[in-house]
């Protein structure tokens, strides 16, 4: 067996996503070609760290990507060749900064969803500033996961695959029950053409053949068009494409003339940040949020006060 299949079938083995397996398969093809394609297990810490230096000095790559490749070669080490060395210990992260995250004002973030041009791109940011989901966590909505009776999205396998629930707020509630009536559109098309039903998490296709078939299944978000999955290059309707919300909302932006480096990922920012102004606790809004660490919830409090934490300048008295 190849080398790059036996990481792919490792990495599928242990049900990791399949942006962590485009990622690690990338860094590790990157490593083994800048050795000249000398195999893994004849090289060792000299040829990691003379990766890892080129990347910061010469590429200057950001901490954060550093960091990607090394777990990418670790996990290459220990779970593919299962090499247990003890020069693999001594292999640390790079010290990532410390940043504040960026917040819009209440009247950036109505400025910028009164302006979006589509009305289904700016369904997906109001969602995203009005529940504090993350961008593909939005998109990939299944029907079943609404519950309009209780005000509640149920979110399913987040960031770190776990499962939480969010509000759903009242405002979106038309506009949701119309997107519905369009993906039902899609729904009932792809029944009548006999497509096969959409991708399922793990074992369920095999367990429940037909479930993906099912209206409850089905994305609040499908795509138009149908695509190959990449990993059963079955050919289904997927949820839509992240990277329009991305574009959509970077031209809102400049339209609008707003000057901080936002993205969508900062409406989640924003939301908590707000929660927060509007009195809920810390504990509530970690749980909406998804964090593990009531610590990464704390970074929202340092930009809850104007001016350096609420102190009052001198030159203001």
């Amino acid at each position: 067996m190849k080398l790059m299949e036996q990481v792919r079938n490792k990495i599928r083995y242990k049900q990791y996503s399949l942006r962590t397996e485009q990622a690690y398969a990338g860094w590790i093809k990157r490593y083994i070609f800048f050795h000249n394609k000398r195999h893994p297990s004849e090289m060792g810490a000299s040829e990691i760290e003379s990766f890892l230096t080129h990347l910061a000095v010469k590429r200057k790559v950001s901490a954060s990507t550093q960091n990607i490749a090394l777990c990418a070669i670790l996990f290459l080490y220990r779970d593919v060749l299962e090499i247990e060395l003890p020069w693999l210990d001594d292999f640390s992260p790079a010290k990532r900064p410390q940043r504040l995250p960026v917040v819009l004002s209440r009247e950036e973030v109505q400025t910028l969803l009164d302006n979006v041009e589509k009305p289904l791109y700016a369904l997906v940011l109001r969602l995203l500033y009005g529940t504090g989901m993350r961008l593909m966590e939005c998109i990939r909505l299944r029907v079943k996961d609404l519950d309009f009776e209780r005000l509640e999205i149920m979110i399913r396998e987040g960031k770190g695959r776990k499962d939480r629930v969010t509000v759903l707020p009242s405002a979106v509630m038309d506009d949701l029950t119309k997107q519905l009536s369009i993906s039902r559109r899609w729904y009932n098309q792809d029944r009548v053409n006999q497509v096969p039903g959409v991708f399922l998490p793990d074992a369920l296709e095999r367990k429940y053949p037909n479930a993906g078939k099912e209206w409850a299944w089905h994305w609040v978000f499908p795509s138009a068009k149908l695509s190959t999955c990449p990993r059963t290059r079955v050919i289904r309707r997927h949820h839509m494409d992240e990277k329009a919300i991305q574009r959509s909302m970077k031209q809102t932006i400049h339209h609008v003339g707003i000057t901080k480096s936002a993205s969508p990922h900062t409406l989640r920012h924003s939301f908590a940040t707000h929660m927060l102004e509007n009195g809920y606790d810390i504990r509530t809004v970690q749980e909406l949020l998804g964090h593990s660490d009531v610590k990464t919830t704390m970074i929202y409090t340092h930009v809850l006060n104007r001016g350096g934490r609420g102190v009052r300048s001198p030159l203001d008295v």
